[in-house]
C-alpha cells in the first residue's frame, strides 16, 4: 500500500490519508544563550547535524517559545541576567508539556561540584563547560537526538500501522460500493488525466522503450500530440539531448533489475528550444505474469532546475564575497603601512633625487592596491557607502559627458530617461562608478563601435536604470561567471575582471539586484534595479582636501589592534603634536578611561579581537565619558557593522596622515558630539531583520 505524504490523522474527503514514513525525521533543537558570540558558537558547532536550531537570548524568551514549540533537546546557558539556567529549568520541568524535555546545561562560570550537583539536581540530563569543544557538544546532543529520532520514529511506525488497519477496515467497508462506482471512478481518472501538468505513460522494457500509451498532457508540456509517441516507436528518443541520450538508456534500461528508475534529461521541443523533463517510473508486470512493462510519469522541470542552477550561482558569489572581505581586511591594514610611511618620509627634508622618485612610485603602487582592494569590498557587500536620496535622471544627465569622454566617438550614448522625475536613496559616488563600469565593458564589447542606451524608469517601488548595448553579447556559461571577481574575457593587461563585480556587489549592497540579459550577437542589457525613495533630493557634498595639515595639542587615546598600523599611527598623532595613549583592544582602551585620565578624543579600529567591537566600545565609552569625540577606522567591516557606524564618524583605511589630521580637527573643533543611541539601534535592528 502507498505511502502518502500527509501528517498522521489528516483527512481528504473524509479519507485518512497515510502519514509519511520517506521524510526524514529532524530535531529541534532550543539553544537559550544571552551571549550572542556564545549562540553563534553553538549554531557553527551543531549546523552541519542537520537539526532545525532555534536561538533565544533570554529565559524568558526560552519559556515563550516553549508555550507553542516543541523540542528534542535544551541547551540552556546557567549564568544569565534576569532570569538565570536554574530558574528557567524550574519552570520547563514545573510543565506537564515540557517535563521530560533534555536539558543540557552550559557554563562557564559555576564548574565547582555544589552547581555540577544543583545542576543536575534541577533536572538537567548532562553539563558542558564553556568554551565549548565543537566535538563533545556534537556527540552529547547526537546521544539525546538520537533517541529522540528513534522515539519519534516508534509513534510515526505505530501510526502507519494504524492507518494500515484503518484502512483494511474502511477497504472492507466500501467493498460492496466499488464495483458500482468503477465506471465513475475510470472517467474520472481519464478528466485527472488529461488536466494534471504530469504525463503518465506506459511504455516496452526494452529497447528502443517504445511507448504502449501517452497521456494527453504530453502536448501542452512538447508541443505533440500523444499520437506522435505512440504511432511513432522512435519519436521521444530521437528528440532527446544527444549528451543525455546514452544516460537515458543506461537508466531506463536497469528498471529491468531494479524495478524503478529516474532519470532527467533535455528534450527538443516543438517550438525548437529544449526543456528539461523529469521521467520516473516501476516495471510492472503483464497478464502474463512476466515483466514487460514500465509504468511512469513525465513531468517539466525546467522552471525547477533554472531555480537551483540560479541558488547554486547566488551561494558560490556569496563564498567569493566573503573571501574578498577577509583578504581585504589583512590587505587595507599592509596598505596604511605602507601609505603611513611614505607620508613621513616625504614630509622630511630629502636631497636624494633617487629616493624620492622611489618613494612616489611606492606610493602609486600602494594607492592602486588600495584601489583594487576597494573594488573587492565592493563585490563582498563590506563596503563603507554613502547613500543620499538623489534624483536619478539628473545624476545620469549630468555623468554623461564623461561616459560619452570614456567611450569613445566611435560609440553613440542614447539617453532614454522617464519622464518623471526618480528617486532613489544610494551611494552617488558608487552609482556613477557602477555606471562607467557598465559603459567601458559595453564599449570593449563594440570594437567597431556602435550604440549605447542608457534608459530610467520607474519599476513598482524601485527605480530601473537599464545600460544596453549593441556588441557581440556573451554566451550562456559567460554570463553565468560574468559578475566574479578577476573572471574576464578579455586579452592580458586589458581587464582586471573587477568592474561588473564591483557593480554587482554595490547594487546588492544597497538592497537591489542586477538583472542581465545577453546572448551571443544579439548585445547586451545590464539592469540595475534600486529602492526607489520619497524622500526630498538631498546633495552629498564631497569633503574638500585639506591645504594645510594642522595637528594640536589634545589627547587622543589610539585603539587599534595590528602592532604594526598602532605603531604607524602613533607616530602620525604624535608627529601633529598630539599627546597619545595607546591600547591594543577593547578592554584596555576601557581601563585607561575607567582610570581618570584625560581624554579628548578616542579613535579606535572597528574590528578587533576579544568579541568587542570599536563601535561597542566606543557606546561604553560615550556613556563612561557623555562628552568624549570619537572617531572610527576600518579596512573592513561587516553588514551590519557598516550600518553601525553611521552612528560615528569612520575614516576608511588605508589613510594618510594629511586625510587623519584633517579629519581630527574638524572633531576636535566642530560642536560637542552628542549621543546618537536610537539612530544606531535602528540600524543595529535593520541589520538583524537582514
Amino acid at each position: 500500500m502507498a505511502r502518502t505524504p500527509h501528517a498522521t490523522g489528516e483527512r481528504r474527503s473524509g479519507r485518512a490519508e497515510a502519514p509519511d514514513l520517506d521524510t526524514p525525521l529532524k530535531a529541534r533543537i532550543l539553544i537559550v544563550d544571552d551571549d550572542e558570540r556564545n549562540a553563534f558558537a553553538a549554531v557553527q558547532a551543531l549546523a552541519e547535524l542537520g537539526h532545525e536550531l532555534v536561538v533565544a537570548r533570554s529565559g524568558e524568551e526560552a519559556l515563550r517559545r516553549l508555550l507553542t514549540e516543541a523540542f528534542a533537546l535544551i541547551l540552556l546557558d546557567l549564568h544569565m541576567p534576569g532570569m538565570d539556567g536554574y530558574e528557567t529549568a524550574a519552570l520547563i520541568r514545573s510543565r506537564k508539556r515540557t517535563a521530560s524535555t533534555p536539558i543540557v546545561f552550559l557554563t562557564a562560570i559555576f564548574r565547582d561540584e555544589a552547581h555540577v550537583f544543583q545542576a543536575y539536581a534541577s533536572g538537567a540530563v548532562d553539563v558542558v563547560f564553556k568554551p565549548v569543544d565543537p566535538f563533545i557538544l556534537k556527540s552529547k546532543v547526537t546521544v539525546l537526538t538520537d533517541l529522540y529520532l528513534k522515539t519519534e520514529e516508534v509513534k510515526r511506525q505505530s501510526a502507519y500501522q494504524q492507518w494500515l488497519l484503518d484502512e483494511h477496515a474502511r477497504v472492507k467497508a466500501e467493498k460492496a460500493q466499488t464495483e458500482k462506482a468503477l465506471r465513475q471512478t475510470e472517467a474520472r481518472q481519464e478528466a485527472i488525466l488529461k488536466s494534471l501538468p504530469i504525463v503518465v505513460h506506459s511504455r516496452s522494457i526494452t529497447p528502443p522503450f517504445a511507448p504502449l500509451f501517452v497521456a494527453d498532457a504530453v502536448e501542452g508540456i512538447t508541443g505533440f500530440p500523444a499520437s506522435r509517441f505512440v504511432d511513432e516507436p522512435g519519436f521521444g528518443s530521437s528528440r532527446i539531448h544527444p549528451d543525455d541520450l546514452d544516460m537515458v538508456v543506461e537508466r531506463v534500461s536497469a528498471a529491468a533489475h531494479t524495478g524503478r528508475y529516474s532519470v532527467e534529461f533535455r528534450w527538443l521541443c516543438a517550438d525548437g528550444r529544449y526543456k528539461v523533463l523529469q521521467d520516473q517510473g516501476v516495471a510492472a508486470p503483464s497478464a502474463d505474469g512476466e515483466t514487460r512493462e514500465i509504468f511512469g510519469v513525465i513531468l517539466d522541470a525546467t522552471d525547477r532546475r533554472s531555480l537551483e542552477e540560479q541558488l547554486a550561482q547566488a551561494r558560490k558569489m556569496e563564498a567569493v564575497g566573503q573571501l574578498t572581505g577577509g583578504v581585504a581586511h589583512d590587505f587595507n591594514n599592509l596598505l596604511t603601512v605602507v601609505l603611513g610611511n611614505i607620508d613621513i618620509m616625504a614630509r622630511k627634508s630629502e636631497d636624494d633625487d633617487r629616493r624620492a622618485r622611489r618613494i612616489d612610485a611606492v606610493r602609486q603602487a600602494a594607492e592602486r592596491g588600495r584601489d583594487l582592494t576597494k573594488q573587492l569590498l565592493a563585490f563582498s557587500r563590506r563596503q563603507h557607502l554613502s547613500p543620499v536620496t538623489i534624483d536619478v535622471n539628473a545624476l545620469i544627465e549630468a555623468f554623461t559627458p564623461l561616459v560619452r569622454q570614456a567611450v569613445g566617438e566611435a560609440v553613440t550614448v542614447d539617453l532614454q530617461l522617464s519622464d518623471e522625475a526618480i528617486c532613489a536613496h544610494v551611494d552617488p559616488t558608487q552609482l556613477e562608478t557602477a555606471l562607467l563600469n557598465l559603459a567601458v565593458n559595453a564599449r570593449d564589447a563594440m570594437p567597431d563601435g556602435g550604440l549605447l542606451t542608457v534608459a530610467t524608469s520607474r519599476d513598482r517601488d524601485h527605480v530601473l536604470i537599464e545600460v544596453r548595448d549593441s556588441g557581440v553579447g556573451m554566451s550562456p556559461e559567460v554570463c553565468e561567471r560574468v559578475f566574479e571577481p578577476f573572471f574576464t574575457t578579455k586579452e592580458v593587461g586589458k581587464g582586471s575582471g573587477l568592474g561588473l563585480s564591483q557593480v554587482y556587489g554595490f547594487v546588492r549592497q544597497s538592497e537591489g539586484e542586477v538583472r542581465l540579459v545577453s546572448s551571443p550577437g544579439q548585445g547586451t542589457t545590464f539592469g540595475l534595479r534600486l529602492p526607489a525613495s520619497a524622500e526630498p533630493v538631498e546633495r552629498a557634498e564631497p569633503e574638500a582636501e585639506p591645504a594645510l595639515v594642522e595637528g594640536g595639542h589634545e589627547r587622543i587615546l589610539l585603539v587599534e589592534d595590528d602592532a604594526t598600523v598602532l605603531t604607524l599611527t602613533l607616530d602620525m598623532l604624535t608627529g601633529l603634536g598630539y599627546a597619545v595613549t595607546t591600547a591594543t583592544n577593547a578592554a584596555e582602551a576601557l581601563a585607561v578611561l575607567q582610570s581618570g585620565a584625560e581624554i579628548d578624543v578616542l579613535f579606535s579600529d572597528v574590528v578587533m579581537p576579544g568579541g568587542v567591537s570599536g563601535v561597542s566600545l566606543a557606546r561604553t565609552a560615550r556613556d563612561l565619558r557623555p562628552g568624549l569625540r570619537v572617531l572610527l577606522t576600518s579596512g573592513f567591516v561587516g553588514e551590519g557593522a557598516v550600518l553601525e557606524t553611521a552612528e560615528f564618524p569612520l575614516l576608511d583605511k588605508p589613510y594618510e596622515g594629511r586625510l587623519l589630521a584633517a579629519k581630527l580637527r574638524k572633531l576636535l573643533d566642530g560642536p560637542a558630539t552628542r549621543r546618537r543611541r536610537g539612530r544606531g539601534s535602528r540600524s543595529r535592528e535593520a541589520a538583524a531583520a537582514e
